[in-house]
């Protein structure tokens, strides 16, 4: 079958790799329907050293389960079904708690002997804990939609959940990419009054008051720290939802949040340690959020898509064939495209 690998910074390919085969009882193997490319995917793309043994790319997909395991009881071939970026036992502790990304039998797609996202199948294991199905057919128009509950919206939600957003309060979020829109859309399903976007790219924050932004703010840094404090009276906002993971973006998100705060970072950290000190501690500043455990909010947040009632897709504004993803990767990376969908 054809995937995509990484060989180094910059050096994305489409070539053949071996076609994927249950490996054990709880394995199923998913021909791949729609696909993207993460904004964590941009990390390795920018940064990573040529190998030898070049790793598959992608962790968001929607697919046909094709075949199954002896041992798999919730989905059969034919059925229509959405992936999290992580795959998980569903029956440990962790997952039994919605913690699915700490279960200690689950992994990452396109390691250790398990396919990528970005390809035209993969083996999944585990897939009574990991799949769920979708009540649609492959040709829906809701499935560039049903595609965000692999990663961004349920990241997005783990912001605003692990951040207690609460209706009527003031929400601030930081960052206009896929995950801090699906964090606009996050904080007001959980009823947030006012929803504060820091963002600059006028398109993506045009995208954000579609979505639920009250204000928009493009300034940086201090500026942009005094302009959402004069927005909130002097205060600052009750939760912050950090969705860059930059330093500088984390500073940012300790200066827009009220005293007695609290902040929730889901952007990766791309920083080796957290620059809080004595100032935060005295503020009663509380730091939470982390990596979400996507396949707890997929049921919950699926209703909501398919009643109409948020269009999450629309972070989506490229599509490329997969034998084109490198050009896929190229306008994410070159800010041209904000999340870009794969179509094998």
């Amino acid at each position: 079958m054809r995937a995509t690998r990484l060989h180094q910074a910059g050096d994305v390919r489409v070539e053949d790799v071996a076609d994927p085969r249950i490996q054990q009882p709880t394995d199923a193997l998913v021909r791949i329907v729609m696909g993207c490319i993460c904004g964590s995917d941009l990390w390795p793309y920018k940064s990573q050293p040529r190998t030898g043994n070049p790793r598959q790319m992608g962790h968001e997909f929607v697919g046909v389960v094709e075949e199954t395991g002896a041992q798999v009881t919730s989905v059969k071939p034919g059925d229509l079904v959405v992936a999290p970026f992580t795959y998980a036992d569903g029956t440990c502790a962790y997952c039994r708690d919605g913690l699915h990304t700490s279960c200690p039998q689950g992994g990452q797609w396109g390691v250790n002997g398990v396919d990528g996202g970005q390809g035209e199948a993969t083996r999944v294991p585990y897939a009574d804990g990991t799949l769920v199905p979708l009540p649609v057919s492959e040709d829906s128009d809701l499935l560039p939609d049903l595609l965000t509950l692999s990663d961004v919206l349920c990241t997005g939600y783990h912001a605003a959940r692990t951040a207690g957003v609460k209706p009527g309060e003031t929400v601030a979020v930081i960052g206009d990419g896929a995950v801090g829109l699906s964090a606009v859309i996050s904080a007001k399903l959980l009823g947030a009054e006012r929803i504060i976007l820091m963002g600059r790219h006028t398109a993506r924050t045009d995208l954000g008051r579609d979505f639920g932004a009250t204000d928009v703010v493009a300034a940086r840094g201090e500026e942009g720290v005094a302009a959402v404090r004069d927005l909130t009276s002097g205060r600052g906002a009750e939760r912050v939802l950090e969705c860059v993971g930059l330093e500088d973006a984390l500073v940012q998100a300790a200066g827009v949040a009220r005293d007695g705060g609290v902040i929730s970072r889901v952007g990766a950290p791309q920083y080796p340690a957290v620059p809080y000190g004595f100032p935060e501690f005295m503020r009663n500043l509380t730091l939470t959020g982390g990596v979400a455990p996507a396949r707890a909010y997929i049921e919950e947040l699926m209703p909501h898509i398919l009643g109409g009632e948020i269009r999450p897709g629309r972070v989506f504004d490229r599509t490329v064939p997969l034998e084109q993803v490198a050009e896929g990767y190229r306008l994410m990376n070159d800010r041209e495209a904000l999340k870009v969908i794969v179509r094998p």
